[in-house]
C-alpha cells in the first residue's frame, strides 16, 4: 500500500480562533488512480500536502496513521522527507508559470531534477532531460530544452512539469488540478499523457480535481470531499450514478448540452452531512 491515511485532522490558528479544515479523512491508495473531487475549500489539496509534509509549521496535523509505503510521515525527519518528495513521490501543481524558474532554461531545470536524485555529470543530466521531454511528447525537445518558461505555451509548460516530476522515477504521482489553467483540447492531451505514463511505469496516481466527469472516466476510484470530510468513496465508473445527496447535488449543478436546463439548480446543503 503506497498511501495510508486514517482519521486525518488539519487545523490553523486564525484571528478569530482555531479553525479545523480537514476533519477525520481516511484514504488508501495502491498502484491505482484515485481521484479526490469537491468544491474549493473542501480540503483536497491540504490532504495531499499533509502527506508530503508541505504545510506551514504552525499547522496542527493529527492522524491515527499518515504513511507513505509504510513510512510514518508524522514522525519522519526533514531528511527522510527529502528522500520521499520528488524522488519517490512527484507533485504536479496547478500552473507551471508559478512553478518553473523564469530565469533558467527548461532543460537546465529538468536536468537539475534528474541530477539531484540520480547524480551523474551535467552532460548526462542534460541528455536525460532531453529524453524526458521527448517522453512527454514534446516535438522538438532540444529546442524546448534551450527555451525559457515564458517562451512556451501553458500546455507545453505543464508537460515540462510532468517531465521534472518523472525524472527520478517516482512510485506515486500527485496531480493537483494539473489542467485547470489549460483549454479543453490541451486538457485532454495532458490527461492522456499522464494516464499513459502512470500505466507504463506502474505508479500510483492521486488526482485532485473539480471536474467530476473527467475523474469518472480517468480514475479507478473517487473520494468526494465536502467541508473537510469524505462524504463517500466509490468506483469511478459509478460516480455519475452516486447516491449521496452532496454528490448528486454537484452532478445536478453541472450544465449539459444533451439535457440543457433553463436554470441550473443551487446546491442545498444539509447540516447533517457534517455530523
Amino acid at each position: 500500500m503506497l498511501v495510508e491515511i486514517q482519521n486525518l485532522h488539519i487545523g490553523f490558528q486564525s484571528r478569530t480562533g482555531f479553525a479545523t479544515a480537514v476533519k477525520g479523512v481516511s484514504l488508501k491508495l495502491g498502484t491505482e488512480k484515485l481521484g479526490i473531487v469537491g468544491e474549493s475549500g473542501s480540503g483536497k489539496s491540504l490532504t495531499a500536502r499533509a502527506l508530503m509534509k508541505l504545510l506551514p509549521k504552525q499547522t496542527r496535523i493529527e492522524a491515527d496513521r499518515l504513511a507513505f509505503d509504510g513510512i510514518d510521515i508524522m514522525s519522519a525527519s526533514e531528511r527522510e522527507m527529502r528522500q520521499i518528495r520528488g524522488k519517490r513521490a512527484g507533485f504536479i501543481l496547478q500552473d507551471p508559470k508559478y512553478s518553473l524558474n523564469p530565469v533558467k532554461t527548461i532543460g537546465s531545470q529538468v536536468a537539475e531534477a534528474w541530477r539531484t536524485h540520480k547524480g551523474g555529470s551535467k552532460r548526462q543530466a542534460l541528455e536525460a532531460a532531453i529524453t524526458l521531454l521527448e517522453q512527454v511528447k514534446i516535438r522538438d525537445p532540444k529546442k524546448v530544452a534551450g527555451s525559457y518558461p515564458h517562451e512556451v505555451s501553458g500546455g507545453m509548460g505543464q508537460r515540462v512539469m510532468i517531465a521534472m516530476m518523472l525524472a527520478p522515477d517516482p512510485e506515486l504521482l500527485i496531480a493537483d488540478e494539473p489542467t485547470s489553467a489549460l483549454d479543453a483540447t490541451v486538457q485532454a492531451e495532458i490527461l492522456r499523457l499522464i494516464e499513459e505514463l502512470v500505466s507504463e511505469r506502474g505508479m500510483g496516481l492521486l488526482l485532485i480535481s473539480h471536474d467530476l466527469p473527467l475523474v469518472s472516466h480517468f480514475c479507478d476510484r473517487v473520494a468526494v470531499m465536502y467541508a473537510g470530510r469524505v462524504m463517500e468513496e466509490l468506483k469511478a465508473s459509478e460516480l455519475l450514478s452516486a447516491q449521496h445527496p452532496y454528490t448528486r447535488g454537484l452532478l445536478n449543478c453541472m450544465p449539459s448540452l444533451i439535457h440543457p436546463k433553463e436554470r441550473l439548480p443551487v446546491l442545498t446543503r444539509d447540516p447533517e452531512w457534517l455530523k
